[in-house]
């Protein structure tokens, strides 16, 4: 009986413990970026430093690290991109490193299981050498993060203790997204026609088009002031000054009746130049 007893009460502590929630001193994150309209997100574990030395030492240098701690890192890309100039398809990838003292060797694997050891001796989609830098202060945790993200281009930054690492991404869209301008503006509204202009005048390309997409919105009386500017900016990077002041004197109008500085501003430039 008191065998019984004794079981149960272990049984029971055993339940009690399994129930109980602690802090994971590697936590799960999680991060998403849209560079142009190539959606990345990012899982991973974040490991602190915790007093300890880290790479040289409790990682050692010219070994697999899983770039994080529990299961492999995932990073997955909803389009193809360009990791340092070399194609990624669109998937989902885990990333192994191999640190040392000025380059890291980085592998991105195609994602098949959460084990990272199960990578080690796989081959690597791509294998990337990556000049290691110096933090000037200790990082503590782990941290993977997006910078200088534009419509075609980001930095991935993987970042530890005084660890850095820049990853250039690249997205090439613009003949997918010429494609889409074509089909949808087949039976477009006033917004596709803006959006359109906006997106090609903003990255330089094909201004003409730009040009005529803008004037079947601006040619209503009811156009808003940004968009008779965005018109008046085409113009000017088409050359076509004379015009470009013409325009700009009917936006700065409607400008300062919206009490917009900002294009007050962009519109006064543009008359006075």
């Amino acid at each position: 009986m008191k065998q019984i007893i004794l079981i149960t009460t272990i049984f029971m502590v055993m339940t009690v413990h399994a129930q109980l929630r602690l802090p994971a001193q590697s936590p799960s994150s999680s991060i998403k970026q849209t560079i142009g309209l190539t959606e990345v997100e990012i899982f991973y574990s974040r490991p602190s430093v915790r007093e300890r030395t880290i790479f040289g030492d409790l990682l050692p240098y010219n070994e697999f690290w899983r770039v994080g701690a529990n299961a492999a890192t995932k990073i997955t890309f909803s389009r193809d991109v360009l990791i340092d100039g070399k194609v990624l398809k669109k998937g989902s990838y885990s990333l192994l490193a191999v640190p040392n003292e000025s380059i890291w060797k980085l592998n991105w694997y195609v994602h098949t299981s959460t084990d990272w050891n199960d990578y080690v001796e796989a081959d690597p989609v791509i294998e990337l050498n990556v000049p290691l830098k110096k933090r000037e202060l200790v990082l503590e945790s782990l941290e993977l993060h997006f910078q200088d993200v534009t419509m075609e281009s980001a930095t991935l930054l993987l970042e530890w203790e005084r660890s850095r690492l820049e990853i250039p991404i690249l997205v090439d869209e613009k003949e997918q997204i010429s494609k889409d301008i074509i089909q949808t503006l087949a039976g477009p509204d006033i917004f596709d026609y803006y959006a359109a202009a906006l997106y090609l005048h903003e990255n330089q390309t094909e201004l003409v088009r730009a040009l005529e997409y803008i004037q079947k919105v601006t040619q209503s009386p009811k156009a808003m002031f940004f968009v008779v500017t965005r018109e008046a900016l085409i113009l000017q990077d088409l050359g076509k000054n004379e015009e470009a002041k013409k325009i700009a004197k009917r936006a700065l109008a409607l400008s300062q009746k919206a009490n917009n500085k900002d294009f007050i501003r962009i519109n006064q430039k543009i008359i006075n130049q």
